[in-house]
């Protein structure tokens, strides 16, 4: 491999990790009911945990989440009483609800909160 491949490769290689962030959210169950919650990109076609599994948070506990994001992403979250999607907060479990407050710019080292009321 010549030296400018191999700085090329460099370069690419830095270029996509410094757009790579790690943040979290801090989701707090304040409902008697357990609540399952996803993290929706609205960027790209990316669900947090993904592979058809959610987070699963105990009634009156938290979670925290971590994810590794697009640092400038817009990530909003959607939350169910688990077992019966339609008490819902957020942008839902189908990701269509609309929703002014629930969504956040991906930032490194950052950690949102997310309080599920009653």
């Amino acid at each position: 491999m010549t030296l400018f491949r191999m700085l090329a490769l460099a370069a690419l290689v830095l270029a996509n990790s410094a757009e790579a962030a790690d943040m979290a959210f801090f989701v707090k169950n304040l409902r008697k009911e357990g609540v399952a919650v996803e993290l929706f990109s609205r960027d790209r076609e990316t669900v947090w945990p993904g592979n058809d599994k959610v987070f699963l948070v105990d009634p009156g506990s938290q979670k925290s989440v971590p994810i590794s994001c697009n640092q400038g992403e817009r990530i909003c979250y959607g939350a169910w009483v688990d077992g019966n999607d339609k008490i819902s907060a957020g942008v839902g479990p189908d990701n269509d609800q609309p929703c002014d407050t629930c969504c956040f710019i991906c930032v490194e080292h950052t950690t949102e909160t997310i309080d599920l009321v009653p």
